[in-house]
């Protein structure tokens, strides 16, 4: 699967991290001697899709530039139950005081990660594409939005400032969709323009203003299959609109949405709903 960039937020990201858990110093590493070295090892305890490699490094390289940390499983790999990850060699106490933080990032990455696999997995050959949303864990949207990629799916707007998404409160507000998309194309913000519709009547007419991408939400079958048909027809006529589906998807309706031929799948749970992988350290002996 392809990565996604590292995100900027990185550093400091794993910087709060830390300083939440070490706060002011580690005294229950302090059992073991300063100048102590050790050697560990982190293995999944059940298949997953690995994802935060580049968390974990900053963790360790922050406590110590020192330590050596050897992978043995590529980023957006998949790992089976008892496999080893990772090894490390370097200052105990250091090694101790980072344990917790690095394995939290990489168990909720790889939590999600894993999560978007199975959706994609789930649709495969159906053209559609698994897409996240902004329900993510407060301070780790971007994080998130790097494991969804590495998952194989594909990032909706990172945040409100670089897509226009009209929502049901936004048409309230408004006075209508039709007022909604001419206040948003007013603006003359720059980004994708996005509306979503909860009815074939505001999906026509998001279709007539020609926005970037139509968000049907929570259509059932017969209504999204003529959603689709009324996109595909519009795009025949020169249009751009993309059409996504959005709300009550799980494992055991996805293919079925898919097949309808939408373009996108937008899934909330997939950031929102996170199940860490089970993941050990252990000192070696």
């Amino acid at each position: 699967m392809a990565l996604a960039a590292i995100p900027a937020d990185l550093d400091a990201v794993v910087a709060r991290a830390l300083a939440e858990d070490i706060g002011s110093g580690d005294v229950t590493a302090r059992l073991v001697p300063a100048q102590q070295t050790a050697q560990a090892f982190v293995i999944a305890r059940e298949a997953a899709v690995i994802c935060g490699r580049p968390w974990v490094d900053a963790v360790f390289r922050s406590l110590d530039a020192s330590i050596e940390i050897k992978w043995l499983v590529d980023e957006a790999s998949s790992v089976i139950a008892d496999q080893r990850l990772f090894e490390l060699r370097g200052p105990a106490r250091a090694l101790l005081t980072g344990e917790r933080s690095a394995l939290n990032f990489l168990q909720t990455l790889s939590g999600t990660a894993t999560a978007v696999r199975h959706y994609v997995d789930a649709i495969t050959g159906t053209g559609a594409a698994i897409v996240d949303t902004r329900k993510t864990l407060p301070g780790l949207r971007t994080a998130q939005k790097y494991a969804v990629v590495c998952g194989g799916g594909v990032n909706h707007r990172i945040g409100l400032y670089d897509g226009i998404l009209i929502k049901e409160n936004h048409i309230a507000a408004a006075g209508g969709i039709r007022q909604a998309i001419a206040n948003a194309r007013a603006l003359q913000a720059g980004v994708p323009l996005m509306t979503e519709a909860e009815n074939l009547e505001e999906a026509r007419a998001a279709l007539e203003a020609d926005v970037d991408l139509l968000l049907v939400d929570d259509f059932a079958l017969p209504e999204l299959s003529e959603a689709v048909r009324l996109t595909r027809a519009h795009r025949g006529r020169g249009g751009k609109t993309l059409i996504e589906y959005s709300g009550g998807t799980s494992l055991d309706n996805v293919r079925a949405l898919a097949e309808t031929g939408v373009d996108r799948i937008s899934i909330g749970a997939i950031t929102k709903h996170v199940r860490a992988v089970d993941l050990s350290m252990r000192f070696a002996t």
